[in-house]
């Protein structure tokens, strides 16, 4: 399958990021705790976690695993009709599929199926899962407002863009240099991004804020409860958004972030080429030069379940 550049992709938006860890305790106490999330379900081994303002039932899902690995991504889809027909087309184009489209037995059901993209990380597409009751978050509430994008590392990184592209519909929105590219399927300037490394790895995952207020607001409540930032406060070039990236207690890179910029879909977009210079990593000037702990953090360590099917 090839889907053409004119074509509206069946992806929606980024659903929720699955992720296991060995220390599994304190990722939840993490989670529901200095990071802001809301606990909705959990047994002994997994946890499911969401965001007030989400109508999502879940963004985050953490389960405990004896290594730490990327379980899945995933995506929402427009219609049950349009899940089936990209398994279709994904089979055709011989992609390996690891579940055909079916009902969902996870918090809010709904209707999907899963495969691997060409470095084999699992990715889920969805559709018809039921809505949580979301509230509006109130001025200074420096909680996550809904998931913003996650971006993983790649080792061919035109092969991996060109898949989303071909396969799932995504668009190009910018470039950094030829290390990071942004990749949208609605108005978003990114939900999903992929970095050059050396290694496939997770590199981050990334919550959206209420506001610049609330987004400084809880990266000073991170920072207060000696979580020191790899990098930020800061605003990016490429997407026009703030950052502040920290460590989870597992070691995964996480970020508070807060006005992404937004693309038309009915306007005539060129992507841009961001150099990597200081004043293009930050515009505010105020993060200082990428350090020396956020460039091996966000490399991340090899992920140990490429090509391999997540428990639940």
């Amino acid at each position: 399958m090839n889907l053409s550049t004119t074509t509206r992709s069946p992806i929606t938006h980024l659903r929720y990021v699955a992720i296991a860890v060995p220390d599994y305790e304190p990722a939840v106490e993490f989670n529901r705790g200095v990071w802001g999330l809301a606990p909705i379900a959990d047994d002994r081994d997994v946890s499911f976690f969401a965001a007030q303002a989400s109508p999502e039932q879940y963004i985050l899902r953490v389960r405990r695993a004896a290594e730490k690995r990327l379980d899945l991504i995933a995506f929402g889809a427009e219609s049950a009709a349009s899940v089936d027909a990209l398994a279709e087309q994904l089979i055709a184009a011989g992609v390996l599929i690891e579940r055909e489209p079916a009902g969902l037995d996870s918090p809010g059901g709904g209707y999907g199926f899963r495969f691997f993209d060409p470095e084999g990380r699992l990715i889920e597409v969805s559709s018809d899962v039921a809505q949580r009751a979301a509230r509006p978050l109130e001025p200074g509430e420096s909680i996550p407002q809904q998931l913003s994008h996650v971006v993983i590392n790649s080792t061919d990184i035109m092969n991996t863009k060109a898949f989303y592209e071909q396969h799932l519909g995504f668009r190009l929105s910018d470039w950094l240099e030829d290390q990071m590219c942004f990749m949208r399927t609605r108005v978003d300037h990114h939900i999903l991004a992929i970095h050059s490394g050396p290694h496939v790895a997770l590199n981050h995952i990334s919550f959206e804020m209420r506001g610049i207020d609330e987004y400084m607001r809880g990266s000073g409540r991170l920072i207060r409860h000696g979580n020191k930032p790899l990098w930020g406060p800061g605003r990016h070039g490429a997407g026009d958004n703030t950052f502040t990236y920290f460590l989870d207690p597992n070691g995964n890179v996480v970020e508070y972030t807060t006005e992404l910029e937004k693309i038309p879909e009915d306007g005539e977009w060129v992507p841009r080429r961001f150099e990597a210079t200081a004043e293009a990593a930050d515009q505010w000037g105020t993060a200082g030069l990428i350090t020396d702990a956020m460039i091996p953090a966000m490399f991340n360590e090899p992920d140990k379940g490429l090509w391999t099917r997540s428990p639940i």
